[in-house]
């Protein structure tokens, strides 16, 4: 370092250094006592070629001859010229009280200025030399706050490399672990690095693409900046006991000319490292440490003809790394935490809407924000039997983990309710007992409904849940009468459903009050709101189609405001086709002998009416089959339905709710074989318990 070091004033809080000068007022600059006989240096010259102090001084770099005489450029980056006179000291102005003066701000060059040193211009993007402390602390200030601006790896990664090229270094390298690892967890095999980045000084062009010219005679890019991940190797294996791992271990940061350095970087980087790295201190490599472990290195590199790193930029490279290691240890936490709240919402929510017969379904989710991705809403559609299906929406009270594992119990207890063929207000009955059982202060709203395609019928019951949007064929929208009810877990009290029409065509809407309601409307002008959304998207498309299922939830979330999301949002939409009477024949038959011979006789005339006589031989063995073995053990009538769709489905009913296993018969066995022939020839084929016994049924291809 030079003798005439300038340092910041200490601050009132701070004890003066032994041999420092007084200070004069608070952000003076203080100068170390020059040795004797240190020669003098020029005063430091001003723009117009006349001295900035008292005297005869010569602009620095010139020589009283006239003759110019260049300083070398690699010179200690913390010299400064000395006055003619070491009691003449410029001292700069008073700052005032509230903002602290800069350091060596007097002495800065102006903007498109010559370089103090060597009296050239710098070109743009080309960094200026870190000449004191202060510079170095607000650099690092600086560069600590844009690495914390990143929330993912990428975005800290590239945060560290935009703050230090090119004010610090002219090109950088990162390499993290691969994988990194996750928390406490202890990765098992070998320690890999992987170049995740690299970033590098870019050539200076104008707006159309031409080089510029410099402000200095041009310098040829050295290939080995050009072309960083060409010469290096993406995957590289720290070896135990090798140098980079020593390296690595001693986690501070070394002067690529240092030993162990000279050992490591040929392993980090290849074969690459002798024409990448330049000789000198012209190169920094420091390894990256998390809280726990070290998770990878930046190798900081400056051009040949750049002042060297000194020992003071050691500290503002372990400090860099040191703030993009813990960063990059956050960012992978809540990574993890992202992907397990994610998969969670996956998990509870249906991977896949079934298909039943004559509805079309269509749904949508929105978590509140994009740092809560879990909630208590949940959506389903259940296949029940007689080609009905259970539509469910509910919502449990909050945005947290608790209220998703809340939502996961309640959504599988309504399945298993649903199973049991119970009506909609016992479902919810079953689910409020259920959420009693869970906490005193486990609260939801829900929605249930059955919809029949066979008789164009809904029957729904409300437990303090939003109304659902009925959407006519003709466009117009009507938000359905339903008997509000209260929360489940609220307890002791009734749910009351009501049977509703559902004509062929129309669409039910069904939602959480996050799509309604926000702080900047209630919630039954969110309604009014959707209905009216609704009738002007069902407009587009003409009386006498209905809009298409996937584009209308589309329509209706896009009527969400930027101040609308304080919640989440699901969304079931439920398109009616329905079976039409002519598709379907029903009877009912005597627990006798003769039911299968009958059975038999009632399937191919309705096979003959709809012109499917190739099925008949099949129809009639498995109708056959299924009905003896209801009526062996059935003590009520038997029910058969045929429904034509897109398959021709078979529906067996009796009231013993044991449900049938197929099982293998053996060679002695004079029974047992019936669900072994439905099982083999049918598309599809089941058993449902009913409140007042089962169903057994199937499904054949239709010719």
């Amino acid at each position: 370092m030079d003798a005439t070091r300038v340092t910041e004033q200490p601050t009132s809080f701070e004890r003066p250094q032994p041999g420092a000068a007084p200070a004069e007022g608070r952000g003076a600059l203080v100068r170390a006592p020059e040795p004797v006989g240190a020669p003098a240096l020029p005063v430091q010259a001003r723009a117009d070629g006349t001295p900035s102090g008292p005297g005869t001084a010569t602009p620095c770099g010139q020589a009283e001859d006239g003759k110019g005489k260049e300083p070398p450029v690699n010179g200690p980056e913390h010299s400064q010229p000395a006055t003619a006179d070491a009691g003449a000291a410029h001292r700069p102005r008073p700052a005032p009280e509230a903002i602290p003066p800069q350091p060596g701000a007097d002495q800065e060059r102006a903007p498109g200025g010559p370089e103090r040193r060597t009296g050239r211009g710098l070109p743009s993007g080309r960094p200026m030399p870190m000449r004191r402390d202060g510079d170095r602390l607000r650099f690092v200030g600086a560069a600590t706050r844009r690495i914390a601006r990143g929330l993912d790896l990428d975005e800290i990664v590239m945060g560290l490399c935009r703050a230090t090229v090119p004010t610090f270094s002219d090109a950088i390298l990162v390499y993290l672990r691969d994988p990194l690892p996750v928390g406490d967890e202890r990765p098992t095999g070998p320690v890999v690095l992987r170049l995740r980045r690299t970033d590098r000084v870019p050539e200076e062009r104008d707006t159309d693409g031409v080089l510029l010219p410099q402000a200095f005679e041009p310098e040829p890019e050295p290939v080995a900046l050009a072309e960083l991940s060409s010469l290096t190797t993406e995957l590289c294996e720290v070896r135990p006991g090798g140098a980079l791992n020593e390296v690595l271990r001693g986690v501070r940061p070394v002067f690529a000319d240092a030993p162990a350095a000279r050992a490591a970087l040929p392993e980090l980087l290849g074969e690459g490292a002798e024409t990448l790295v330049p000789s000198g201190q012209h190169a920094i490599l420091a390894p990256l440490r998390g809280r726990r472990r070290v998770i990878g290195a930046a190798l900081f590199l400056r051009r040949p003809e750049r002042p060297a790193f000194e020992t003071d930029d050691l500290l503002v490279a372990a400090q860099l790394a040191t703030h993009s290691a813990l960063g990059i240890d956050k960012a992978v936490l809540y990574g993890r935490e992202a992907y397990i709240a994610d998969e969670l919402q996956r998990t509870m929510l249906p991977e896949t809407l079934p298909r039943p017969t004559g509805v079309r379904l269509a749904s949508r989710y929105l978590p509140a924000a994009e740092t809560a991705r879990v909630g208590g809403d949940w959506y389903d559609a259940i296949p029940l039997p007689g080609s009905r299906v259970a539509l469910v929406v509910g919502d449990v009270m909050g945005h947290s983990m608790t209220s998703a594992a809340i939502m996961g119990q309640l959504r599988t207890t309504a399945q298993t309710l649903a199973g049991l063929d119970l009506p909609p207000q016992e479902v919810l009955h079953h689910l409020d007992e259920q959420a009693q059982r869970l906490g005193t202060d486990r609260m939801a709203t829900c929605l249930y409904a059955v919809y029949d395609p066979v008789t164009h019928r809904i029957t729904i019951a409300n437990a303090g849940h939003p109304p659902p949007v009925l959407l006519h064929l003709g466009g117009r929208a009507e938000v359905l009468r339903v008997p509000p009810g209260a929360p489940i877990g609220v307890g002791g009290v009734d749910f009351e459903a009501v049977e509703l029409d559902a004509p062929a065509g129309a669409t039910l809407l069904l939602y959480t009050d996050g799509l309604v309601e926000s702080r900047l409307r209630d919630v039954w002008t969110g309604i009014e709101q959707l209905r009216e959304r609704l009738a002007a998207t069902a407009q587009l498309t003409g009386p006498d189609h209905p809009p298409p299922l996937e584009a209308l939830c589309d329509e209706v979330l896009d009527m969400l405001g930027p101040g609308d999301r304080d919640d989440d949002i699901a969304l079931l939409a439920a398109r009616f086709d329905g079976i039409a009477p002519s598709d379907v024949a029903y009877w009912t038959l005597e627990p006798e002998e003769t039911a299968p011979g009958q059975a038999r006789r009632l399937a191919r005339r309705a096979l003959a009416r709809w012109d499917m006589e190739d099925l008949t031989d099949s129809v009639e063995l498995l109708v056959s089959e299924v009905v003896t073995n209801a009526v062996r053990y059935a003590s009520r009538p038997v029910t058969l339905r045929l429904l034509r769709t897109h398959v021709l489905r078979c529906e067996v009913g009796d009231d013993v709710p044991q449900l049938p296993r197929l099982r293998q018969a053996r060679a002695t066995d004079e029974g047992g074989r019936g669900l072994y022939l439905v099982n083999k020839m049918a598309r599809r084929w089941g058993a449902t318990r009913l409140s007042t016994g089962k169903v057994v049924w199937f499904e054949l291809h239709r010719g």
